[in-house]
């Protein structure tokens, strides 16, 4: 069966999927959503007997259908390699009556990874598939994590340039110094005065700058992106949903069929959309439980169903879901109003003018069936980091928390058993100041690698790579610009 690719803002186009994955995001500003859902090609079962590598094959080749057998097998083994400190790449942990997925094994500490370490090889082979002889260009505006995996996974990729905005001053240090290190001719990192919200506006802003583009075009470059809003990005993070419960069913914690549920820490919703598009496939999901940090947008909707970016940023301490215009949930605001792309542009209006928007009963009820809201405070995630430590000896990364928190109060208020899988999405090494002071309830001004070691003191837990091998690397990008500025800094570097 073959899948094609339309906008959410225009679903009378069809793509094939490397298209879309060259793209990045629609001409019309939508983003790409298969024209339908397939199933699993294999049973649960067999699925169970799989390893990490054949889970993502039989994931990807259902949404990657103009890709041969050959050509993903390629991008799946040089993805999932030996940049991932386990064998297993995602490793399980049973921790205080839950799961804990953890999605930080890989070469940057942080679930995009996942993603990120597969996206390259896929743009590589889909530039080819489509005649595509212009340098990418590759956008990415990051609130801490997708930055560093991406200049990573594109660093010396010929053929291509990335250019990663960040916020200054909204990421954490380690976050930081992990891009501002990155080595690289065809890498470029700037911080911007802003927030993430302003960072991912000004580039969905130049990709939508037809003349900018035309300027580009002329000189021998094509944008794409490597943010969740690109469909390369988001299908890959399907699979380890897909392992997770692979994984419960092979060593005997549940039976085929059974249902359990996933509790996200959620920013950009592109995360645990995936686990919704695991969901749609076959994967047998109760509840979806989104969990919010104090920028609790989505908790909001979720409750009222008004989507309402008209608030305070927030500045956490889990900062990569510091987010109030949440890219990924227009995906899901399309398929609740049953692909209708005109009712979406409608809503995704009115987010850019007004700032709001309210979905109809129908809209509600059709996201509720898989989704539900929580969120924690930024007390209530210091505490969760503090009281698992405690009772159990394993440290939580503050994003991590935020969804641990959200699942214990979620548990406590309505008593569901369901078996739950906790998404772990960092490396609690690259929150060390407040992860250290919720543990100590001390609050540090040391070095943060002075912190570094003293959380392996307390913890046990080595050191990853990715943290020593910035200890002392020289920083090489220091630019920083306002946020109106963003297209002059993609001038300047493309040297138009």
């Amino acid at each position: 069966m073959e899948i094609l690719y339309k906008s959410t803002r225009d679903s009378s186009k069809s793509v094939s999927a490397s298209y879309a994955i060259i793209k990045g995001i629609a001409e019309d500003g939508g983003l790409f959503m298969p024209d339908q859902f397939p199933s699993l090609e294999i049973s649960l079962e067999e699925l169970s007997k799989l390893d990490y590598k054949g889970v993502a094959y039989e994931v990807m080749k259902l949404f990657f259908t103009d890709f041969t057998e050959e050509e993903l097998r390629y991008c799946i083994e040089h993805a999932y390699d030996s940049k991932f400190d386990t064998e297993e790449i995602v490793p399980m942990s049973f921790v205080d009556g839950a799961y804990y997925l953890e999605l930080f094994h890989g070469s940057t500490i942080a679930f995009k990874d996942m993603a990120l370490s597969i996206l390259p090889y896929l743009m590589k082979t889909a530039a080819k598939k489509n005649n595509i002889n212009e340098k990418i260009v590759i956008l990415t505006a990051t609130s801490g994590d997708t930055g560093k995996a991406a200049l990573a996974g594109f660093a010396g990729v010929e053929g291509v340039k990335i250019v990663v905005f960040y916020p200054k001053g909204g990421v954490s240090a380690i976050q930081e110094k992990q891009m501002v290190t990155q080595v690289g001719d065809n890498v470029k990192v700037v911080g911007i005065t802003g927030n993430f919200d302003d960072a991912q506006t000004g580039v969905k802003n130049i990709f939508g700058d037809k003349e900018f583009n035309e300027k580009i075009n002329k000189a021998g470059y094509r944008f794409s992106s490597a943010n969740s809003i690109n469909i390369g990005r988001l299908i890959p993070q399907v699979a380890y949903y897909v392992y997770a419960y692979a994984n419960l069913l092979k060593n005997g914690k549940i039976e085929e069929g059974d249902l359990i549920n996933f509790v996200v820490p959620t920013g950009n919703f592109g995360n645990i959309l995936a686990g919704y598009f695991a969901k749609r496939i076959g994967i047998p999901v109760n509840k979806l439980i989104c969990a919010s940090n104090e920028n609790k947008v989505l908790y909001d909707f979720f409750e009222s169903k008004v989507y309402d970016r008209n608030r305070d940023f927030i500045l956490t301490t889990s900062p990569s879901m510091d987010i109030l215009i949440s890219s990924n949930f227009e995906r899901l605001i399309y398929l609740s109003c049953g692909c209708n792309s005109d009712k979406n542009i409608q809503f995704m209006n009115d987010l850019k003018e007004k700032g709001v928007y309210t979905v109809t009963d129908e809209m509600k009820q059709f996201i509720d069936e898989s989704f539900i809201g929580g969120f924690a405070s930024e007390d209530m995630v210091s505490k969760r980091i503090k009281n698992v430590f405690d009772k159990t000896g394993y440290v939580l990364d503050t994003h991590t928390a935020v969804a641990s928190a959200v699942y214990e109060n979620y548990e406590n208020s309505t008593k569901d058993d369901t078996t739950s899988v906790i998404v772990s999405t960092a490396s609690p090494y690259k929150f060390t100041r407040a992860v250290l002071s919720s543990i100590d309830g001390i609050k540090h001004d040391e070095d943060d690698f002075v912190l570094v070691d003293k959380l392996n003191e307390l913890s046990g837990i080595d050191i990853p790579k990715a943290v020593n091998d910035i200890r002392n690397a020289p920083v090489l990008h220091n630019t920083v610009c306002d946020k109106e500025d963003m297209k002059k800094e993609v001038e300047n570097f493309l040297v138009l």
